[in-house]
């Protein structure tokens, strides 16, 4: 097999990522990604194994030599989103979009292995080319993977995201929590509904409603420490038939972010105690469902320390590699960190010279495809440094 160095896959990466771009699937639907993820693999001659719980499958390389197992994290799933990007491989799965790059992350992963195939013979130790289903619906695809073993006498796990708000040529981590938790709630408002003109006679539930969404502004700013950052958001608020009749009831669902368990489990007891003493105040009957999703991300002190000084050698003059504040969005790679050392790490893939300025979760999302070499070399840098330590540290 050709001894491709990292440059001259950047082809390759293109070729792979259109391909995913025209046929993108929805969480827990990638089948026919999966199916040509596994087809590239074959081609390497690397072991495939396939999971039991949606259409992962994990790529296993082991070198010639003893030493460190390694695991690399891509996912696979697209979002239901309608293309309006104009580009030649846009998608053509109507409703169905890759517009968060997970079809970068895809092919830079199948560069990673092509890679290190046609280097096994000098390979010290295990790698693990994961590719993860479902990351964005919860509960996620890494759950059902984690429980097969995937990570199973693993000492380190890395990935990347391809991230448009950073310039290309810009790479960023942190040690600690780096991405915030995902949680949900859905609290429905039960009261007594009648004639508009006789209200004295009904138990509005939407006026309980109001009362809560206000109060529940203030669960930040009077119960979560203040150098702990948190949101909580209310997205909808739905109640009502017509002008002039009392509603029985309201449905109030919004969003909580946290960077600590702490804070993420205070937020949610006053959620739950703010809903059942509003409504009883208004007469109303509360039911809240909390949904508790993603863990926020905390990344390894020591594996943060080893990108720090991997990646400026990693990827030359030119590139910036800095330090990143913390963000709010979620992603379940944080499932993998909870088990293992690791790091998750972002690569900028922004650039208005090829229009390339949309944020993620947009219509016309797209990136520079030359991001995936700067991704491609990280993974590398991380993969090589890791294996080449000794195993014990």
């Amino acid at each position: 097999m050709e001894r491709l160095a990292a440059e001259e896959l950047l082809p390759d990466m293109v070729k792979w990522r259109r391909h995913l771009h025209r046929h993108p699937e929805l969480s827990y639907q990638e089948k026919e990604t999966s199916a040509y993820v596994a087809a590239r693999l074959t081609e390497l001659g690397i072991e495939i194994r396939r999971s039991g719980s949606g259409y992962g499958l994990t790529g296993v390389l082991k070198g010639g030599q003893s030493g460190s197992t390694v695991v690399l994290r891509a996912d696979m799933d697209a979002l239901a989103i309608t293309e309006e990007s104009g580009r030649e491989y846009a998608s053509g799965n109507p409703g169905v979009m890759h517009a968060c790059g997970h079809d970068g992350h895809t092919a830079m992963l199948l560069a990673a292995a092509a890679y290190y195939s046609a280097r096994r013979g000098e390979l010290r130790g295990e790698i693990r080319f994961l590719f993860q289903p479902a990351e964005e619906v919860c509960p996620g695809g890494a759950v059902g993977m984690i429980a097969e073993g995937v990570l199973e006498g693993a000492d380190a796990v890395y990935g990347l995201h391809l991230w448009t708000p950073m310039p290309i040529g810009t790479v960023g981590s942190a040690p600690g929590p780096l991405m915030a938790s995902a949680d949900e709630f859905f609290i429905d408002l039960t009261g007594r509904g009648g004639h508009g003109g006789m209200p004295h006679r009904t138990v509005d539930s939407i006026v309980a409603g109001a009362a809560l969404v206000t109060a529940l502004q203030s669960i930040v700013s009077r119960n979560v420490d203040p150098l702990c950052p948190a949101v909580v958001s209310v997205g909808t608020i739905q109640g009502g038939s017509a002008q002039n009749i009392i509603a029985e009831r309201c449905r109030i669902t919004g969003t909580v972010r946290a960077f600590d368990e702490e804070t993420r489990m205070l937020i949610r007891r006053r959620i739950e105690e703010m809903a059942a003493s509003i409504a009883e105040a208004h007469g109303a009957k509360a039911h809240v469902d909390y949904l508790m999703g993603y863990p926020p991300l905390v990344n390894d002190e020591a594996e943060y320390g080893r990108f720090a000084r991997v990646a400026p050698q990693a990827l030359g003059e030119g590139a910036q590699v800095i330090l990143m504040e913390k963000i709010m969005p979620a992603e379940d790679f944080s499932y993998y960190v909870k088990e293992i050392p690791g790091c998750f790490i972002f690569v900028g893939a922004g650039n208005p010279d090829k229009n390339a300025v949309y944020p993620h979760h947009h219509s016309q999302f797209d990136f520079d495809e030359d991001a995936m070499l700067y991704g491609l070399k990280l993974l590398i840098a991380m993969a090589d440094s890791r294996l080449h330590e000794d195993k014990s540290l």
